[in-house]
């Protein structure tokens, strides 16, 4: 059984049609999931994490000036391998008025055992599994590490990245 011309023009009509409806469907979603919800920012500043030294830090201390959240994990090997690229931004831009902060989703015990050998020069906070509950408010639907959240020193998001950091990514911080 044959189509006829102007049926099988109409059904190719129709496919492509669907197909842009898809496709604006799409571009809307990742042009709204851009805007960070003021719950997901009220929650992420009322927030307060232990240092792996035991101290309390408080995320509204860090209001005011541009912050990397890095959220990541001893176990995570992309976590790892993009520390030492975070920790150069951070070294590199402090002065700038820069802030970075790694929040592990991990044991206290292994993180502090894992920064003794490999210790970095931005702040580290203790966020257990209440880290997978922040990451994913603030975009990490999945809850993959590693995810990293950039924002500008008004709160508003520059760069929200799932997996591996590369030196492209870390360029577009700083404008």
């Amino acid at each position: 059984m044959t189509l006829s011309a102007n049926r099988r023009v109409a059904m190719y009509a129709g496919v492509a049609a669907l197909a842009a409806i898809a496709g604006a469907g799409v571009a809307w979603r990742r042009h709204t999931a851009d805007a960070m919800s003021s719950d997901a920012l009220g929650t992420l500043w009322a927030a307060e994490f232990d240092t792996p030294n035991g101290e309390s830090l408080p995320m509204k201390t860090l209001q005011g000036r541009p912050l990397v959240i890095n959220f990541w994990a001893t176990w995570c090997t992309p976590c790892i391998e993009e520390m030492p690229l975070i920790d150069a931004f951070f070294r590199q831009n402090e002065s700038k008025g820069w802030q970075v902060l790694g929040l592990a989703i991990d044991q206290p015990s292994r993180v502090r055992q894992f920064l003794s050998q490999f210790p970095v020069n931005y702040k580290i906070g203790l966020a257990g599994l209440n880290g997978t509950e922040l990451g994913k408010m603030l975009g990490n639907n999945v809850g993959g590490l590693p995810f990293t959240v950039v924002l500008d020193a008004n709160g508003e998001l520059i760069q929200r990245k799932l997996g591996k950091l590369a030196p492209d990514d870390i360029k577009k911080w700083v404008v």
